[in-house]
């Protein structure tokens, strides 16, 4: 299984938010989220990047700033589905593969978290490659709201294995508060085969129950890699969450 060559980054974006209407299109230093978003993705500078977006709208959005969009199905399910249609009409060929999935409401993320998801591939046998970030706020150890990663870092290791993720707090600590728990990031690389496997698989026990999607790689055998970075992107969600993007790409 060589390292994938020829990677193309694809955001899913839609309209529909109950915290936050309109998101995508919310304005944070002069243009909308979603072109945000895209302009981190070119500055990664890993290939091509496509919006896969569910309303006409947002491809506006993005042809207006000279990027490429692809209007998808609205009803997806997930932004996996998404991406894979997105995939099949911009490249029916099958030139690229691997596909990074940056998520649309990502404003600030650094281009160079987008590259460390990419690099989890060079590793043989890895289908999907993640990120997390060690937990440093007490409080988010047992919120369900940050899903945790479960994979056995060594000390100075910087890449694992995923083993499970999970909303509950996990591994066992024996009551303390001093074993590292990591959270997950959303941001993943996908070798093409891997993709086009996922989005055929039907919805797994444990994905409905935990409601993440990526038990359902785990569950059929695929193997998951995460890379142990810094910084945890700031995911725009709701109204004092946009704020400070607006402040942060104000400054930059």
């Amino acid at each position: 299984m060589p390292c994938p060559q020829n990677p193309v980054v694809l955001i899913p974006a839609r309209m529909a938010s109950s915290r936050l209407p309109n998101k995508p299109l919310a304005d944070i230093a002069g243009l909308p989220m979603i072109a945000q978003c895209y302009n981190r993705a070119v500055e990664a500078e890993l290939g091509p990047v496509v919006v896969a977006c569910a309303e006409q709208e947002i491809a506006d959005a993005i042809e207006k700033i000279g990027g490429y969009a692809v209007l998808t199905d609205p009803d997806h399910p997930s932004g996996s589905d998404r991406i894979h249609e997105a995939l099949q009409k911009f490249d029916p060929e099958k030139k690229y593969d691997a596909i990074i999935n940056v998520q649309g409401d990502l404003p600030t993320v650094e281009p160079r978290l987008i590259r460390q998801t990419f690099e989890l591939l060079a590793t043989k046998g890895v289908d999907i490659g993640t990120l997390a970030v060690e937990i440093s706020e007490l409080a988010e150890r047992d919120n369900p709201n940050v899903v945790k990663a479960v994979a056995g870092f060594e000390e100075r290791q910087t890449v694992s294995r995923a083993l499970y993720f999970t909303r509950s707090k996990s591994p066992w600590d024996e009551g303390n508060d001093d074993q590292p728990l990591y959270h997950h990031i959303g941001m993943y690389a996908y070798r093409r085969e891997a993709l086009e496997k996922f989005v055929t698989l039907p919805a797994s026990p444990l994905e409905k129950r935990e409601r993440l999607e990526q038990l359902r790689a785990l569950e059929s055998g695929m193997r998951i890699d995460v890379a142990l970075v810094d910084t945890v992107p700031l995911g725009v969600d709701t109204p004092a969450d946009l704020e400070k993007a607006r402040q942060i790409l104000a400054g930059s």
